[in-house]
C-alpha cells in the first residue's frame, strides 16, 4: 500500500469516526431529554440499570443507524478538505488516475461494510432485544400483552384463514375459533369452534364443540361434535403479532423462522422479509455513499466545502427518506420485498455511476 493510500484511509476512517462520535452523544442528549420523567416515575429503576440496558444498547442500535449518514458526511468533509488544499490536483499531477485515487475509499468502504455486516446480523438484534425489553417495561404507556390476545386474524395460505376472538398464551387455549377456505372469492369451508387448545406433544390443535360448514353447488353439510383433533398449518407462536421481534433475532434465527413459516403456508411474510435483506443492503450502501461523496467533492467549487455539503446532506435526505418508503412498501402483501429493499441502492448506485464516468473522463 502507498503512502498515497495510506494517508487517505487514515482520513477516511478516522473522520467516519470522529462525526459518528459526534452524532452519537447529540442523539443521546435528544433522548434524555424526551425520556428523563419516564425514567424518573420508577423509583426501582437505577441509574446504573439505564445506562446499561439503555443507553449502551441506545449507542450500538442508533450508531450503526448513523453509520451511513456518519461516512457520507465524513467523506465529503475530508475530501473537500483536499480539494480545497489542492492535494487532488497534485495527486492528478503525478499520472495518477480518478480510477487510482478512488482505492483508498474502495479498501476504506469495505473495512466499514464488513464491520456494518457483522453488527447488523449479529450485534444489533441483541441489542434490540435488551433495548426493546427495557423500553416495554419501562417506558411505554400501554404494555404489549403476548400472555392474552384480542381478535386475531391469520391467512395460512392464499386461500386460508383463521381467527380467534381471544387466545391464551399460557395455556394455550383460544376461543371463538373460525376457520375459513375459499375458492376465488366464494367460502368452500369453514369450521367453527368455542375451544381450541394446543397439544404440544402431538403437534394438533384439540377443538371443542366444533361445527363444519361444507358449501357445495346445490347444497351445505353441516357437521358437529363435541371434540375434533386437527392439524393446521400454524402453531401458537405464530398468533403474536411478531413485528418487533423480527428486529430481536440474529439472521440465522430470523432467516430459520421466515423457512419454517414459509413451510407452514403463511403468505405474508414480507415484514420479515424486509429487515432480513435491509440487514444487508444498508451495509452495502456504504459504498454507493462513498463513491458518490467522493465524486461531488473531489473537484474545488466556488463556495467550498459548505456547497458540497449542503448538496451532500441533501442527496442524503432524499436516500433515507426513499429508504424508509421503499421499506414500509416491502412490507406490504403485493410488492416484492427483495426489490423494495435493494431498489434505493439501485437508483443512487446508478448515480453513483454516472458521476464516476463523469469524473472519470475529465
Amino acid at each position: 500500500m502507498r503512502i498515497l493510500d495510506k494517508y487517505i484511509l487514515k482520513k477516511y476512517l478516522s473522520s467516519f469516526a470522529l462525526v459518528l462520535t459526534l452524532l452519537i452523544p447529540i442523539a443521546i442528549a435528544i433522548d434524555v431529554s424526551e425520556k428523563v420523567d419516564r425514567f424518573l416515575r420508577h423509583t426501582d429503576l437505577s441509574l446504573g440499570e439505564i445506562i446499561q440496558d439503555y443507553y449502551l444498547n441506545f449507542i450500538v442500535i442508533y450508531g450503526n443507524t448513523f453509520m451511513p449518514l456518519a461516512l457520507f458526511i465524513a467523506v465529503i468533509f475530508f475530501t473537500s478538505k483536499l480539494a480545497g488544499d489542492t492535494e487532488i490536483i497534485a495527486i492528478h499531477s503525478a499520472k495518477i488516475s480518478f480510477t487510482r485515487f478512488l482505492r483508498p475509499y474502495f479498501i476504506g468502504a469495505t473495512l466499514v461494510t464488513l464491520f456494518a455486516l457483522a453488527m447488523n446480523h449479529f450485534v444489533v438484534p441483541r441489542s434490540n432485544k435488551i433495548f426493546d425489553e427495557f423500553d416495554r417495561t419501562y417506558l411505554k404507556k400501554k404494555q404489549l400483552n403476548t400472555s392474552y390476545l384480542t381478535n386475531i386474524n391469520l391467512q395460512l395460505g392464499p386461500n386460508d384463514y383463521i381467527f380467534f376472538k381471544s387466545y391464551n398464551t399460557d395455556r394455550d387455549i383460544g376461543y371463538n375459533f373460525s376457520y375459513e377456505k375459499f375458492e376465488g372469492n366464494k367460502l368452500k369451508y369453514k369450521l367453527f369452534a368455542n375451544n381450541i387448545r394446543w397439544i404440544e406433544k402431538d403437534s394438533v390443535f384439540k377443538l371443542i364443540n366444533y361445527k363444519k360448514r361444507t358449501l357445495l353447488e346445490d347444497k351445505d353439510i353441516i357437521e358437529s361434535g363435541s371434540k375434533l383433533d386437527t392439524a393446521f398449518s400454524f402453531t401458537p407462536k405464530d398468533l403474536i403479532n411478531v413485528d418487533y421481534l423480527a428486529k430481536e433475532m440474529n439472521s440465522f434465527k430470523l432467516k430459520e423462522y421466515i423457512e419454517q413459516a414459509k413451510h407452514r403456508g403463511i403468505s405474508n411474510l414480507n415484514a420479515y422479509l424486509v429487515e432480513y435483506y435491509k440487514r444487508t443492503s444498508l451495509p452495502i450502501s456504504s459504498y454507493i455513499l462513498t463513491f458518490i461523496a467522493v465524486t461531488l467533492s473531489s473537484r474545488k467549487r466556488r463556495g467550498g466545502m459548505g456547497v458540497n455539503l449542503a448538496i451532500g446532506i441533501t442527496l442524503m435526505f432524499i436516500y433515507v427518506f426513499f429508504l424508509k418508503v421503499a421499506e414500509v412498501l416491502g412490507a406490504g402483501a403485493e410488492t416484492n420485498a427483495f426489490i423494495m429493499v435493494w431498489l434505493p441502492n439501485l437508483v443512487f448506485g446508478a448515480l453513483a455511476i454516472y458521476l464516476y464516468f463523469k469524473n472519470a473522463k475529465n
